[in-house]
C-alpha cells in the first residue's frame, strides 16, 4: 500500500498536486500536513477548504511558532532576502515533514513547489533534500521533469511523462491543471501572498526588529499593522485606524505600553512601546510628544494648529493630556522616524535617537 504525505499550504499549487496524487493509480492513500507560523496564519480558511474538497482525508497541522527566527533567517548584521528566508523555511518544513512521514509510515512527500518560485531554482531545490539526506523522497509534480527522478518515479508509481515542467510565471498552465481537476481557481485565502515575508518590504520591518537584542512574538505581531513607525533605537509607534484594527491592537497592549488617543476628534488608537526605564524624563516627554503628533496627523484634527491628546500607561489608571501640533503632512514624519505607512512600503532614513 503506497501512502503519500502532501505538504498542504492551501495554495492552488498544493491543491493541484494533492488532487494529482489522489488520482494516480499507483498511490493508495494521501494524507495532508499543514504548517502554521507567525508568517502565515490562515489556518481556519485552509481547514474549511480541506473539509470541502477532501472530506474524510487525514489532515494534521504543526506549529512553527517557536522557529520564526529560523524561518526569516536574518543573520546578525545581514539584510533580509526572500531567497534565503524561503530556503530556510522549506528546509525546516521538510525536516519536520520527513519525521512525520516516518511516524505515519508514508512512502514519500509531495509538495506544490515550482522551479524559480521566490528565487529557488533546480539547484537550490535539490540541495535542500540532499542536505537533509532525503534525496528521492520528495516529489514536486509541477516541476518534476526539470529535476532529478524521485523514488515515486523510479518505483513506477508515477510516469515521468505525466508530471510537469512548470517554471515560475507559468500561472496559466497551473490554472489549466486546476480546472482539469475540477478545482476552483478563486483564491479566497489569498494564497499567492500567503507568507507575509513575500510582501514587498515586510522583510525590512523584520530586519529592523531583529536588530534588537530581545523581542517577543507580541512585537512581531505589531509588524502587521498598516501604520507602523520606529524611532531608533527601540521606540515603536503603532496606529490602529479603523474599528477592526483597533480591536486587533487592543490584544497586544502590554502593561508598560503607552496608549495615545484623541477625545475631541475621530482618530487612531496608538500603542507606544520602548524601554521606558532606560529613558530620561526629557526623553519620555519627547517620545510622548512625538507619538501624539503622529496620532493627530492621522486624525480628523490634522488641519488644526493645536490638538489635545490623551495618554496613559496601561499599568496606570491616571490619564494625562497634552496639546500637540500635527505635522504639516504624513511625509514629514519621515524626518523623525523610520516610516512604514503600509506593509508594502517602508522608507528607511537615518534618524537620530531621541
Amino acid at each position: 500500500m503506497v501512502k503519500a504525505l502532501s505538504l498542504f499550504s492551501g495554495s492552488l499549487a498544493s491543491q493541484v498536486v494533492t488532487r494529482l496524487v489522489e488520482h494516480t493509480p499507483g498511490v493508495d492513500e494521501v494524507l495532508l500536513l499543514h504548517f502554521r507560523s507567525p508568517f502565515f496564519e490562515e489556518y481556519e480558511a485552509v481547514r474549511e477548504l480541506v473539509k470541502s474538497e477532501w472530506p474524510g482525508v487525514s489532515f494534521r497541522t504543526q506549529s512553527l511558532k517557536k522557529d520564526y527566527r529560523r524561518l526569516a533567517n536574518i543573520p546578525p548584521g545581514s539584510c533580509f532576502t526572500l531567497k534565503r528566508s524561503c530556503l530556510s523555511c522549506r528546509t525546516l518544513m521538510l525536516s519536520r515533514a520527513i519525521r512525520y512521514m516516518e511516524r505515519i509510515q508514508a512512502d514519500f512527500i509531495v509538495t506544490g513547489e515550482i522551479v524559480g518560485h521566490n528565487g529557488l531554482y533546480e539547484e537550490e531545490m535539490e540541495r535542500i533534500t540532499e542536505d537533509l539526506g532525503i534525496s528521492g523522497l520528495v516529489l514536486r509534480p509541477l516541476s518534476a521533469r526539470l529535476l532529478s527522478p524521485s523514488r515515486p518515479e523510479l518505483e513506477g508509481w508515477f510516469k515521468r511523462e505525466d508530471l510537469g515542467d512548470l517554471r515560475v510565471g507559468d500561472d496559466d498552465r497551473l490554472i489549466g491543471l486546476a480546472e482539469r481537476f475540477g478545482l476552483t481557481t478563486d483564491d479566497a485565502i489569498c494564497s499567492h501572498r500567503r507568507c507575509k515575508l513575500t510582501l514587498a518590504e515586510f522583510g525590512e520591518r523584520l530586519e529592523d526588529l531583529f536588530v534588537e537584542d530581545e523581542f517577543t512574538l507580541n512585537a512581531l505581531k505589531l509588524l502587521d499593522f498598516t501604520l507602523y513607525y520606529k524611532r531608533p533605537p527601540d521606540v515603536k509607534i503603532v496606529l490602529a485606524m479603523d474599528e477592526k484594527e483597533k480591536r486587533a491592537l487592543q490584544n497586544y497592549f502590554l502593561p508598560q505600553d503607552l496608549r495615545v488617543y484623541l477625545s475631541t476628534h475621530r482618530g487612531p488608537m496608538t500603542l507606544v512601546r520602548t524601554n521606558w526605564q532606560r529613558k530620561s524624563p526629557s526623553q519620555v516627554r519627547a517620545i510622548i510628544k512625538l507619538a501624539g503628533r503622529i496620532t493627530v496627523t492621522h486624525s480628523e484634527a490634522a488641519h488644526l494648529a493645536s490638538v489635545p491628546i490623551n495618554y496613559r500607561f496601561e499599568n496606570d489608571d491616571e490619564t494625562s493630556q497634552l496639546s500637540v501640533l500635527p505635522f504639516n503632512s504624513v511625509a514629514e514624519i519621515a524626518d523623525h522616524c523610520l516610516v512604514s505607512t503600509s506593509p508594502h512600503t517602508v522608507v528607511s532614513r537615518k534618524v537620530p535617537p531621541p
